[in-house]
C-alpha cells in the first residue's frame, strides 16, 4: 500500500478510484478506473439451490454485476458448485468464523470470498485461506463493520469511530499482505451515514486497494434508499469507490434499481431510461402517481439512454418537459405526446402509455 497523495497530489480525492489496484473477480474487473460495479446479496437459504439460482437470475436481469451468498455451514458451501453452473455473474462467498467454509467455498467455485480475519481464528486458519486464494487467484474482500469493531480499538477511540474502522481494516490488510497476498478489496461499513463518509475519506488517503462501498443496515426501502443514496452519492462524487451495494430490508432487486439510479445520476453509468415526473398540484387532471409508476415499470426493459417526462398538466406539460427527450401529459380524457417541448401527437388518455412505448421501441 502507499499514500494516495503520492499518486495524485493536488487533485484532492476526486480521481482516487482511477488509481486503485486492478482486481479481477470472475470475468469482471474492478479498480484502475474501470466502471463501478453493482453488488447485491441473496436472501434465500444458499443450500436451496433452486431458489437461490432463481433469485440471482432476477438480480442479473435487473442489472446486478456481482452477487454475494452467505455460507453459514458446509451444505451452503457445497451448494455453490451447482449455483455457479447456472449463473453468469461472479459469486462472492460470505464467510464468518469457520475457515473450513472459506476453503470449501473456493473449492466449489466462489469467485471471491468475504472474510473478517479477526473472527476466523488463529494465524494458521487464515494462512490456509490465503494460500488457497493465492493458488487460485481468488480475491479476498476484507470486511469491517462498525458492529464488529475490536474491543481494543473501541477503547482507543472511546467508541466506534471512522478512524477506528479504518485502523481495523488497515491492520487486516497488512496482516494478509504479510502472508504474501495482495489481491484484496476493502469494505468498511457503518449504518451511520456521516461515519461511513468520513471513514472512506480517511482510507482513500491510506491505501490504493479497491473499495466496496455501502451503508450497512440502512433500513427499509424508504429509509434505506434515502440513507444509501446520501452516503453513496457523497462518497462516489469524491471519486471513491469501485463496487457498491445498496443494503435494503426487502427484495434485493430494489437494491439494484436504486444503485443504478445513483450511478446514473452521478454520471458514472449510462443507458437505461430515466423517468422524471412533476409533483402533483391543484392543476393536475390525471392520476399522475399511477401514471408515473406505470411508465417507470413499462420502460424497465427498454435499453435506451433517454430521459422520459411524465407530466400531469397538458397546459404546462410541454414547457416543463423540454429538458426530456420525450414526454407525456394528460387530463380530462386527453393524452399528449411531447418531443423537446413540442406536442407531436394527441390520443385518448387511456392510450398514452402504449403510444409512448411504441414511440420508444421505434426510437431513431
Amino acid at each position: 500500500m502507499f499514500p494516495r497523495e503520492l499518486l495524485i497530489e493536488g487533485q484532492g480525492v476526486f480521481m482516487y478510484r482511477d488509481k486503485t489496484k486492478v482486481i479481477k473477480i470472475g470475468d469482471r474487473v474492478i479498480g484502475g478506473g474501470n466502471p463501478i460495479l453493482i453488488q447485491s446479496m441473496t436472501n434465500t437459504k444458499t443450500e436451496d439451490v433452486k431458489a437461490t439460482i432463481k433469485q440471482i437470475h432476477s438480480l442479473e436481469a435487473a442489472g446486478c454485476d456481482i452477487i454475494r451468498c452467505t455460507i453459514p455451514h458446509m451444505e451452503a458451501a457445497l451448494a455453490l458448485k451447482e449455483i455457479k453452473k447456472n449463473i453468469s455473474i461472479p459469486l462472492v462467498a460470505d464467510i464468518h468464523f469457520n475457515y473450513k467454509l472459506a476453503i470449501a467455498a473456493m473449492e466449489n467455485g466462489a469467485d471471491k470470498i468475504r472474510i473478517n480475519p479477526g473472527n476466523i481464528g488463529n494465524d494458521q486458519n487464515v494462512r490456509e485461506i490465503v494460500n488457497l486464494a493465492k493458488e487460485r487467484n481468488i480475491p479476498i474482500r476484507v470486511g469491517v463493520n462498525s458492529g464488529s469493531l475490536e474491543k481494543d480499538i473501541i477503547e482507543k477511540y472511546n467508541g466506534v469511530t471512522a478512524e477506528g474502522l479504518v485502523e481495523s481494516a488497515i491492520q487486516k490488510v497488512d496482516y494478509i499482505e504479510e502472508m504474501g497476498y495482495e489481491q484484496m478489496v476493502i469494505s468498511i461499513k457503518s449504518s451511520d451515514v456521516l461515519m461511513s463518509i468520513k471513514a472512506h475519506e480517511i482510507i482513500a488517503k491510506k491505501t490504493n486497494y479497491p473499495l466496496h462501498v455501502g451503508i450497512t443496515e440502512s433500513g427499509t426501502i424508504n429509509s434505506g434508499n434515502i440513507k444509501s443514496s446520501l452516503g453513496l452519492g457523497i462518497i462516489l462524487y469524491q471519486g471513491i469507490g469501485d463496487t457498491i451495494r445498496v443494503s435494503l430490508t426487502g427484495n434485493p432487486v430494489e437494491e439494484i434499481k436504486t444503485a443504478k439510479l445513483v450511478l446514473k445520476s452521478l454520471g458514472y453509468r449510462k443507458g437505461g431510461i430515466e423517468v422524471i415526473s412533476c409533483p402533483t398540484c391543484g392543476r393536475t387532471q390525471i392520476d399522475l402517481i399511477k401514471l408515473a409508476n406505470e411508465v417507470e415499470e413499462m420502460v424497465a426493459d427498454i435499453d435506451l439512454d433517454l430521459k422520459v417526462a411524465v407530466m400531469g398538466c397538458i397546459v404546462n406539460g410541454p414547457g416543463e418537459a423540454k429538458e426530456a427527450d420525450i414526454g407525456i401529459a394528460g387530463g380530462n380524457g386527453l393524452g399528449i405526446l411531447i418531443k423537446k417541448g413540442e406536442v407531436i401527437k394527441r390520443v385518448p388518455e387511456d392510450e398514452i402509455v402504449q403510444v409512448l412505448r411504441e414511440e420508444l421501441l421505434n426510437w431513431k
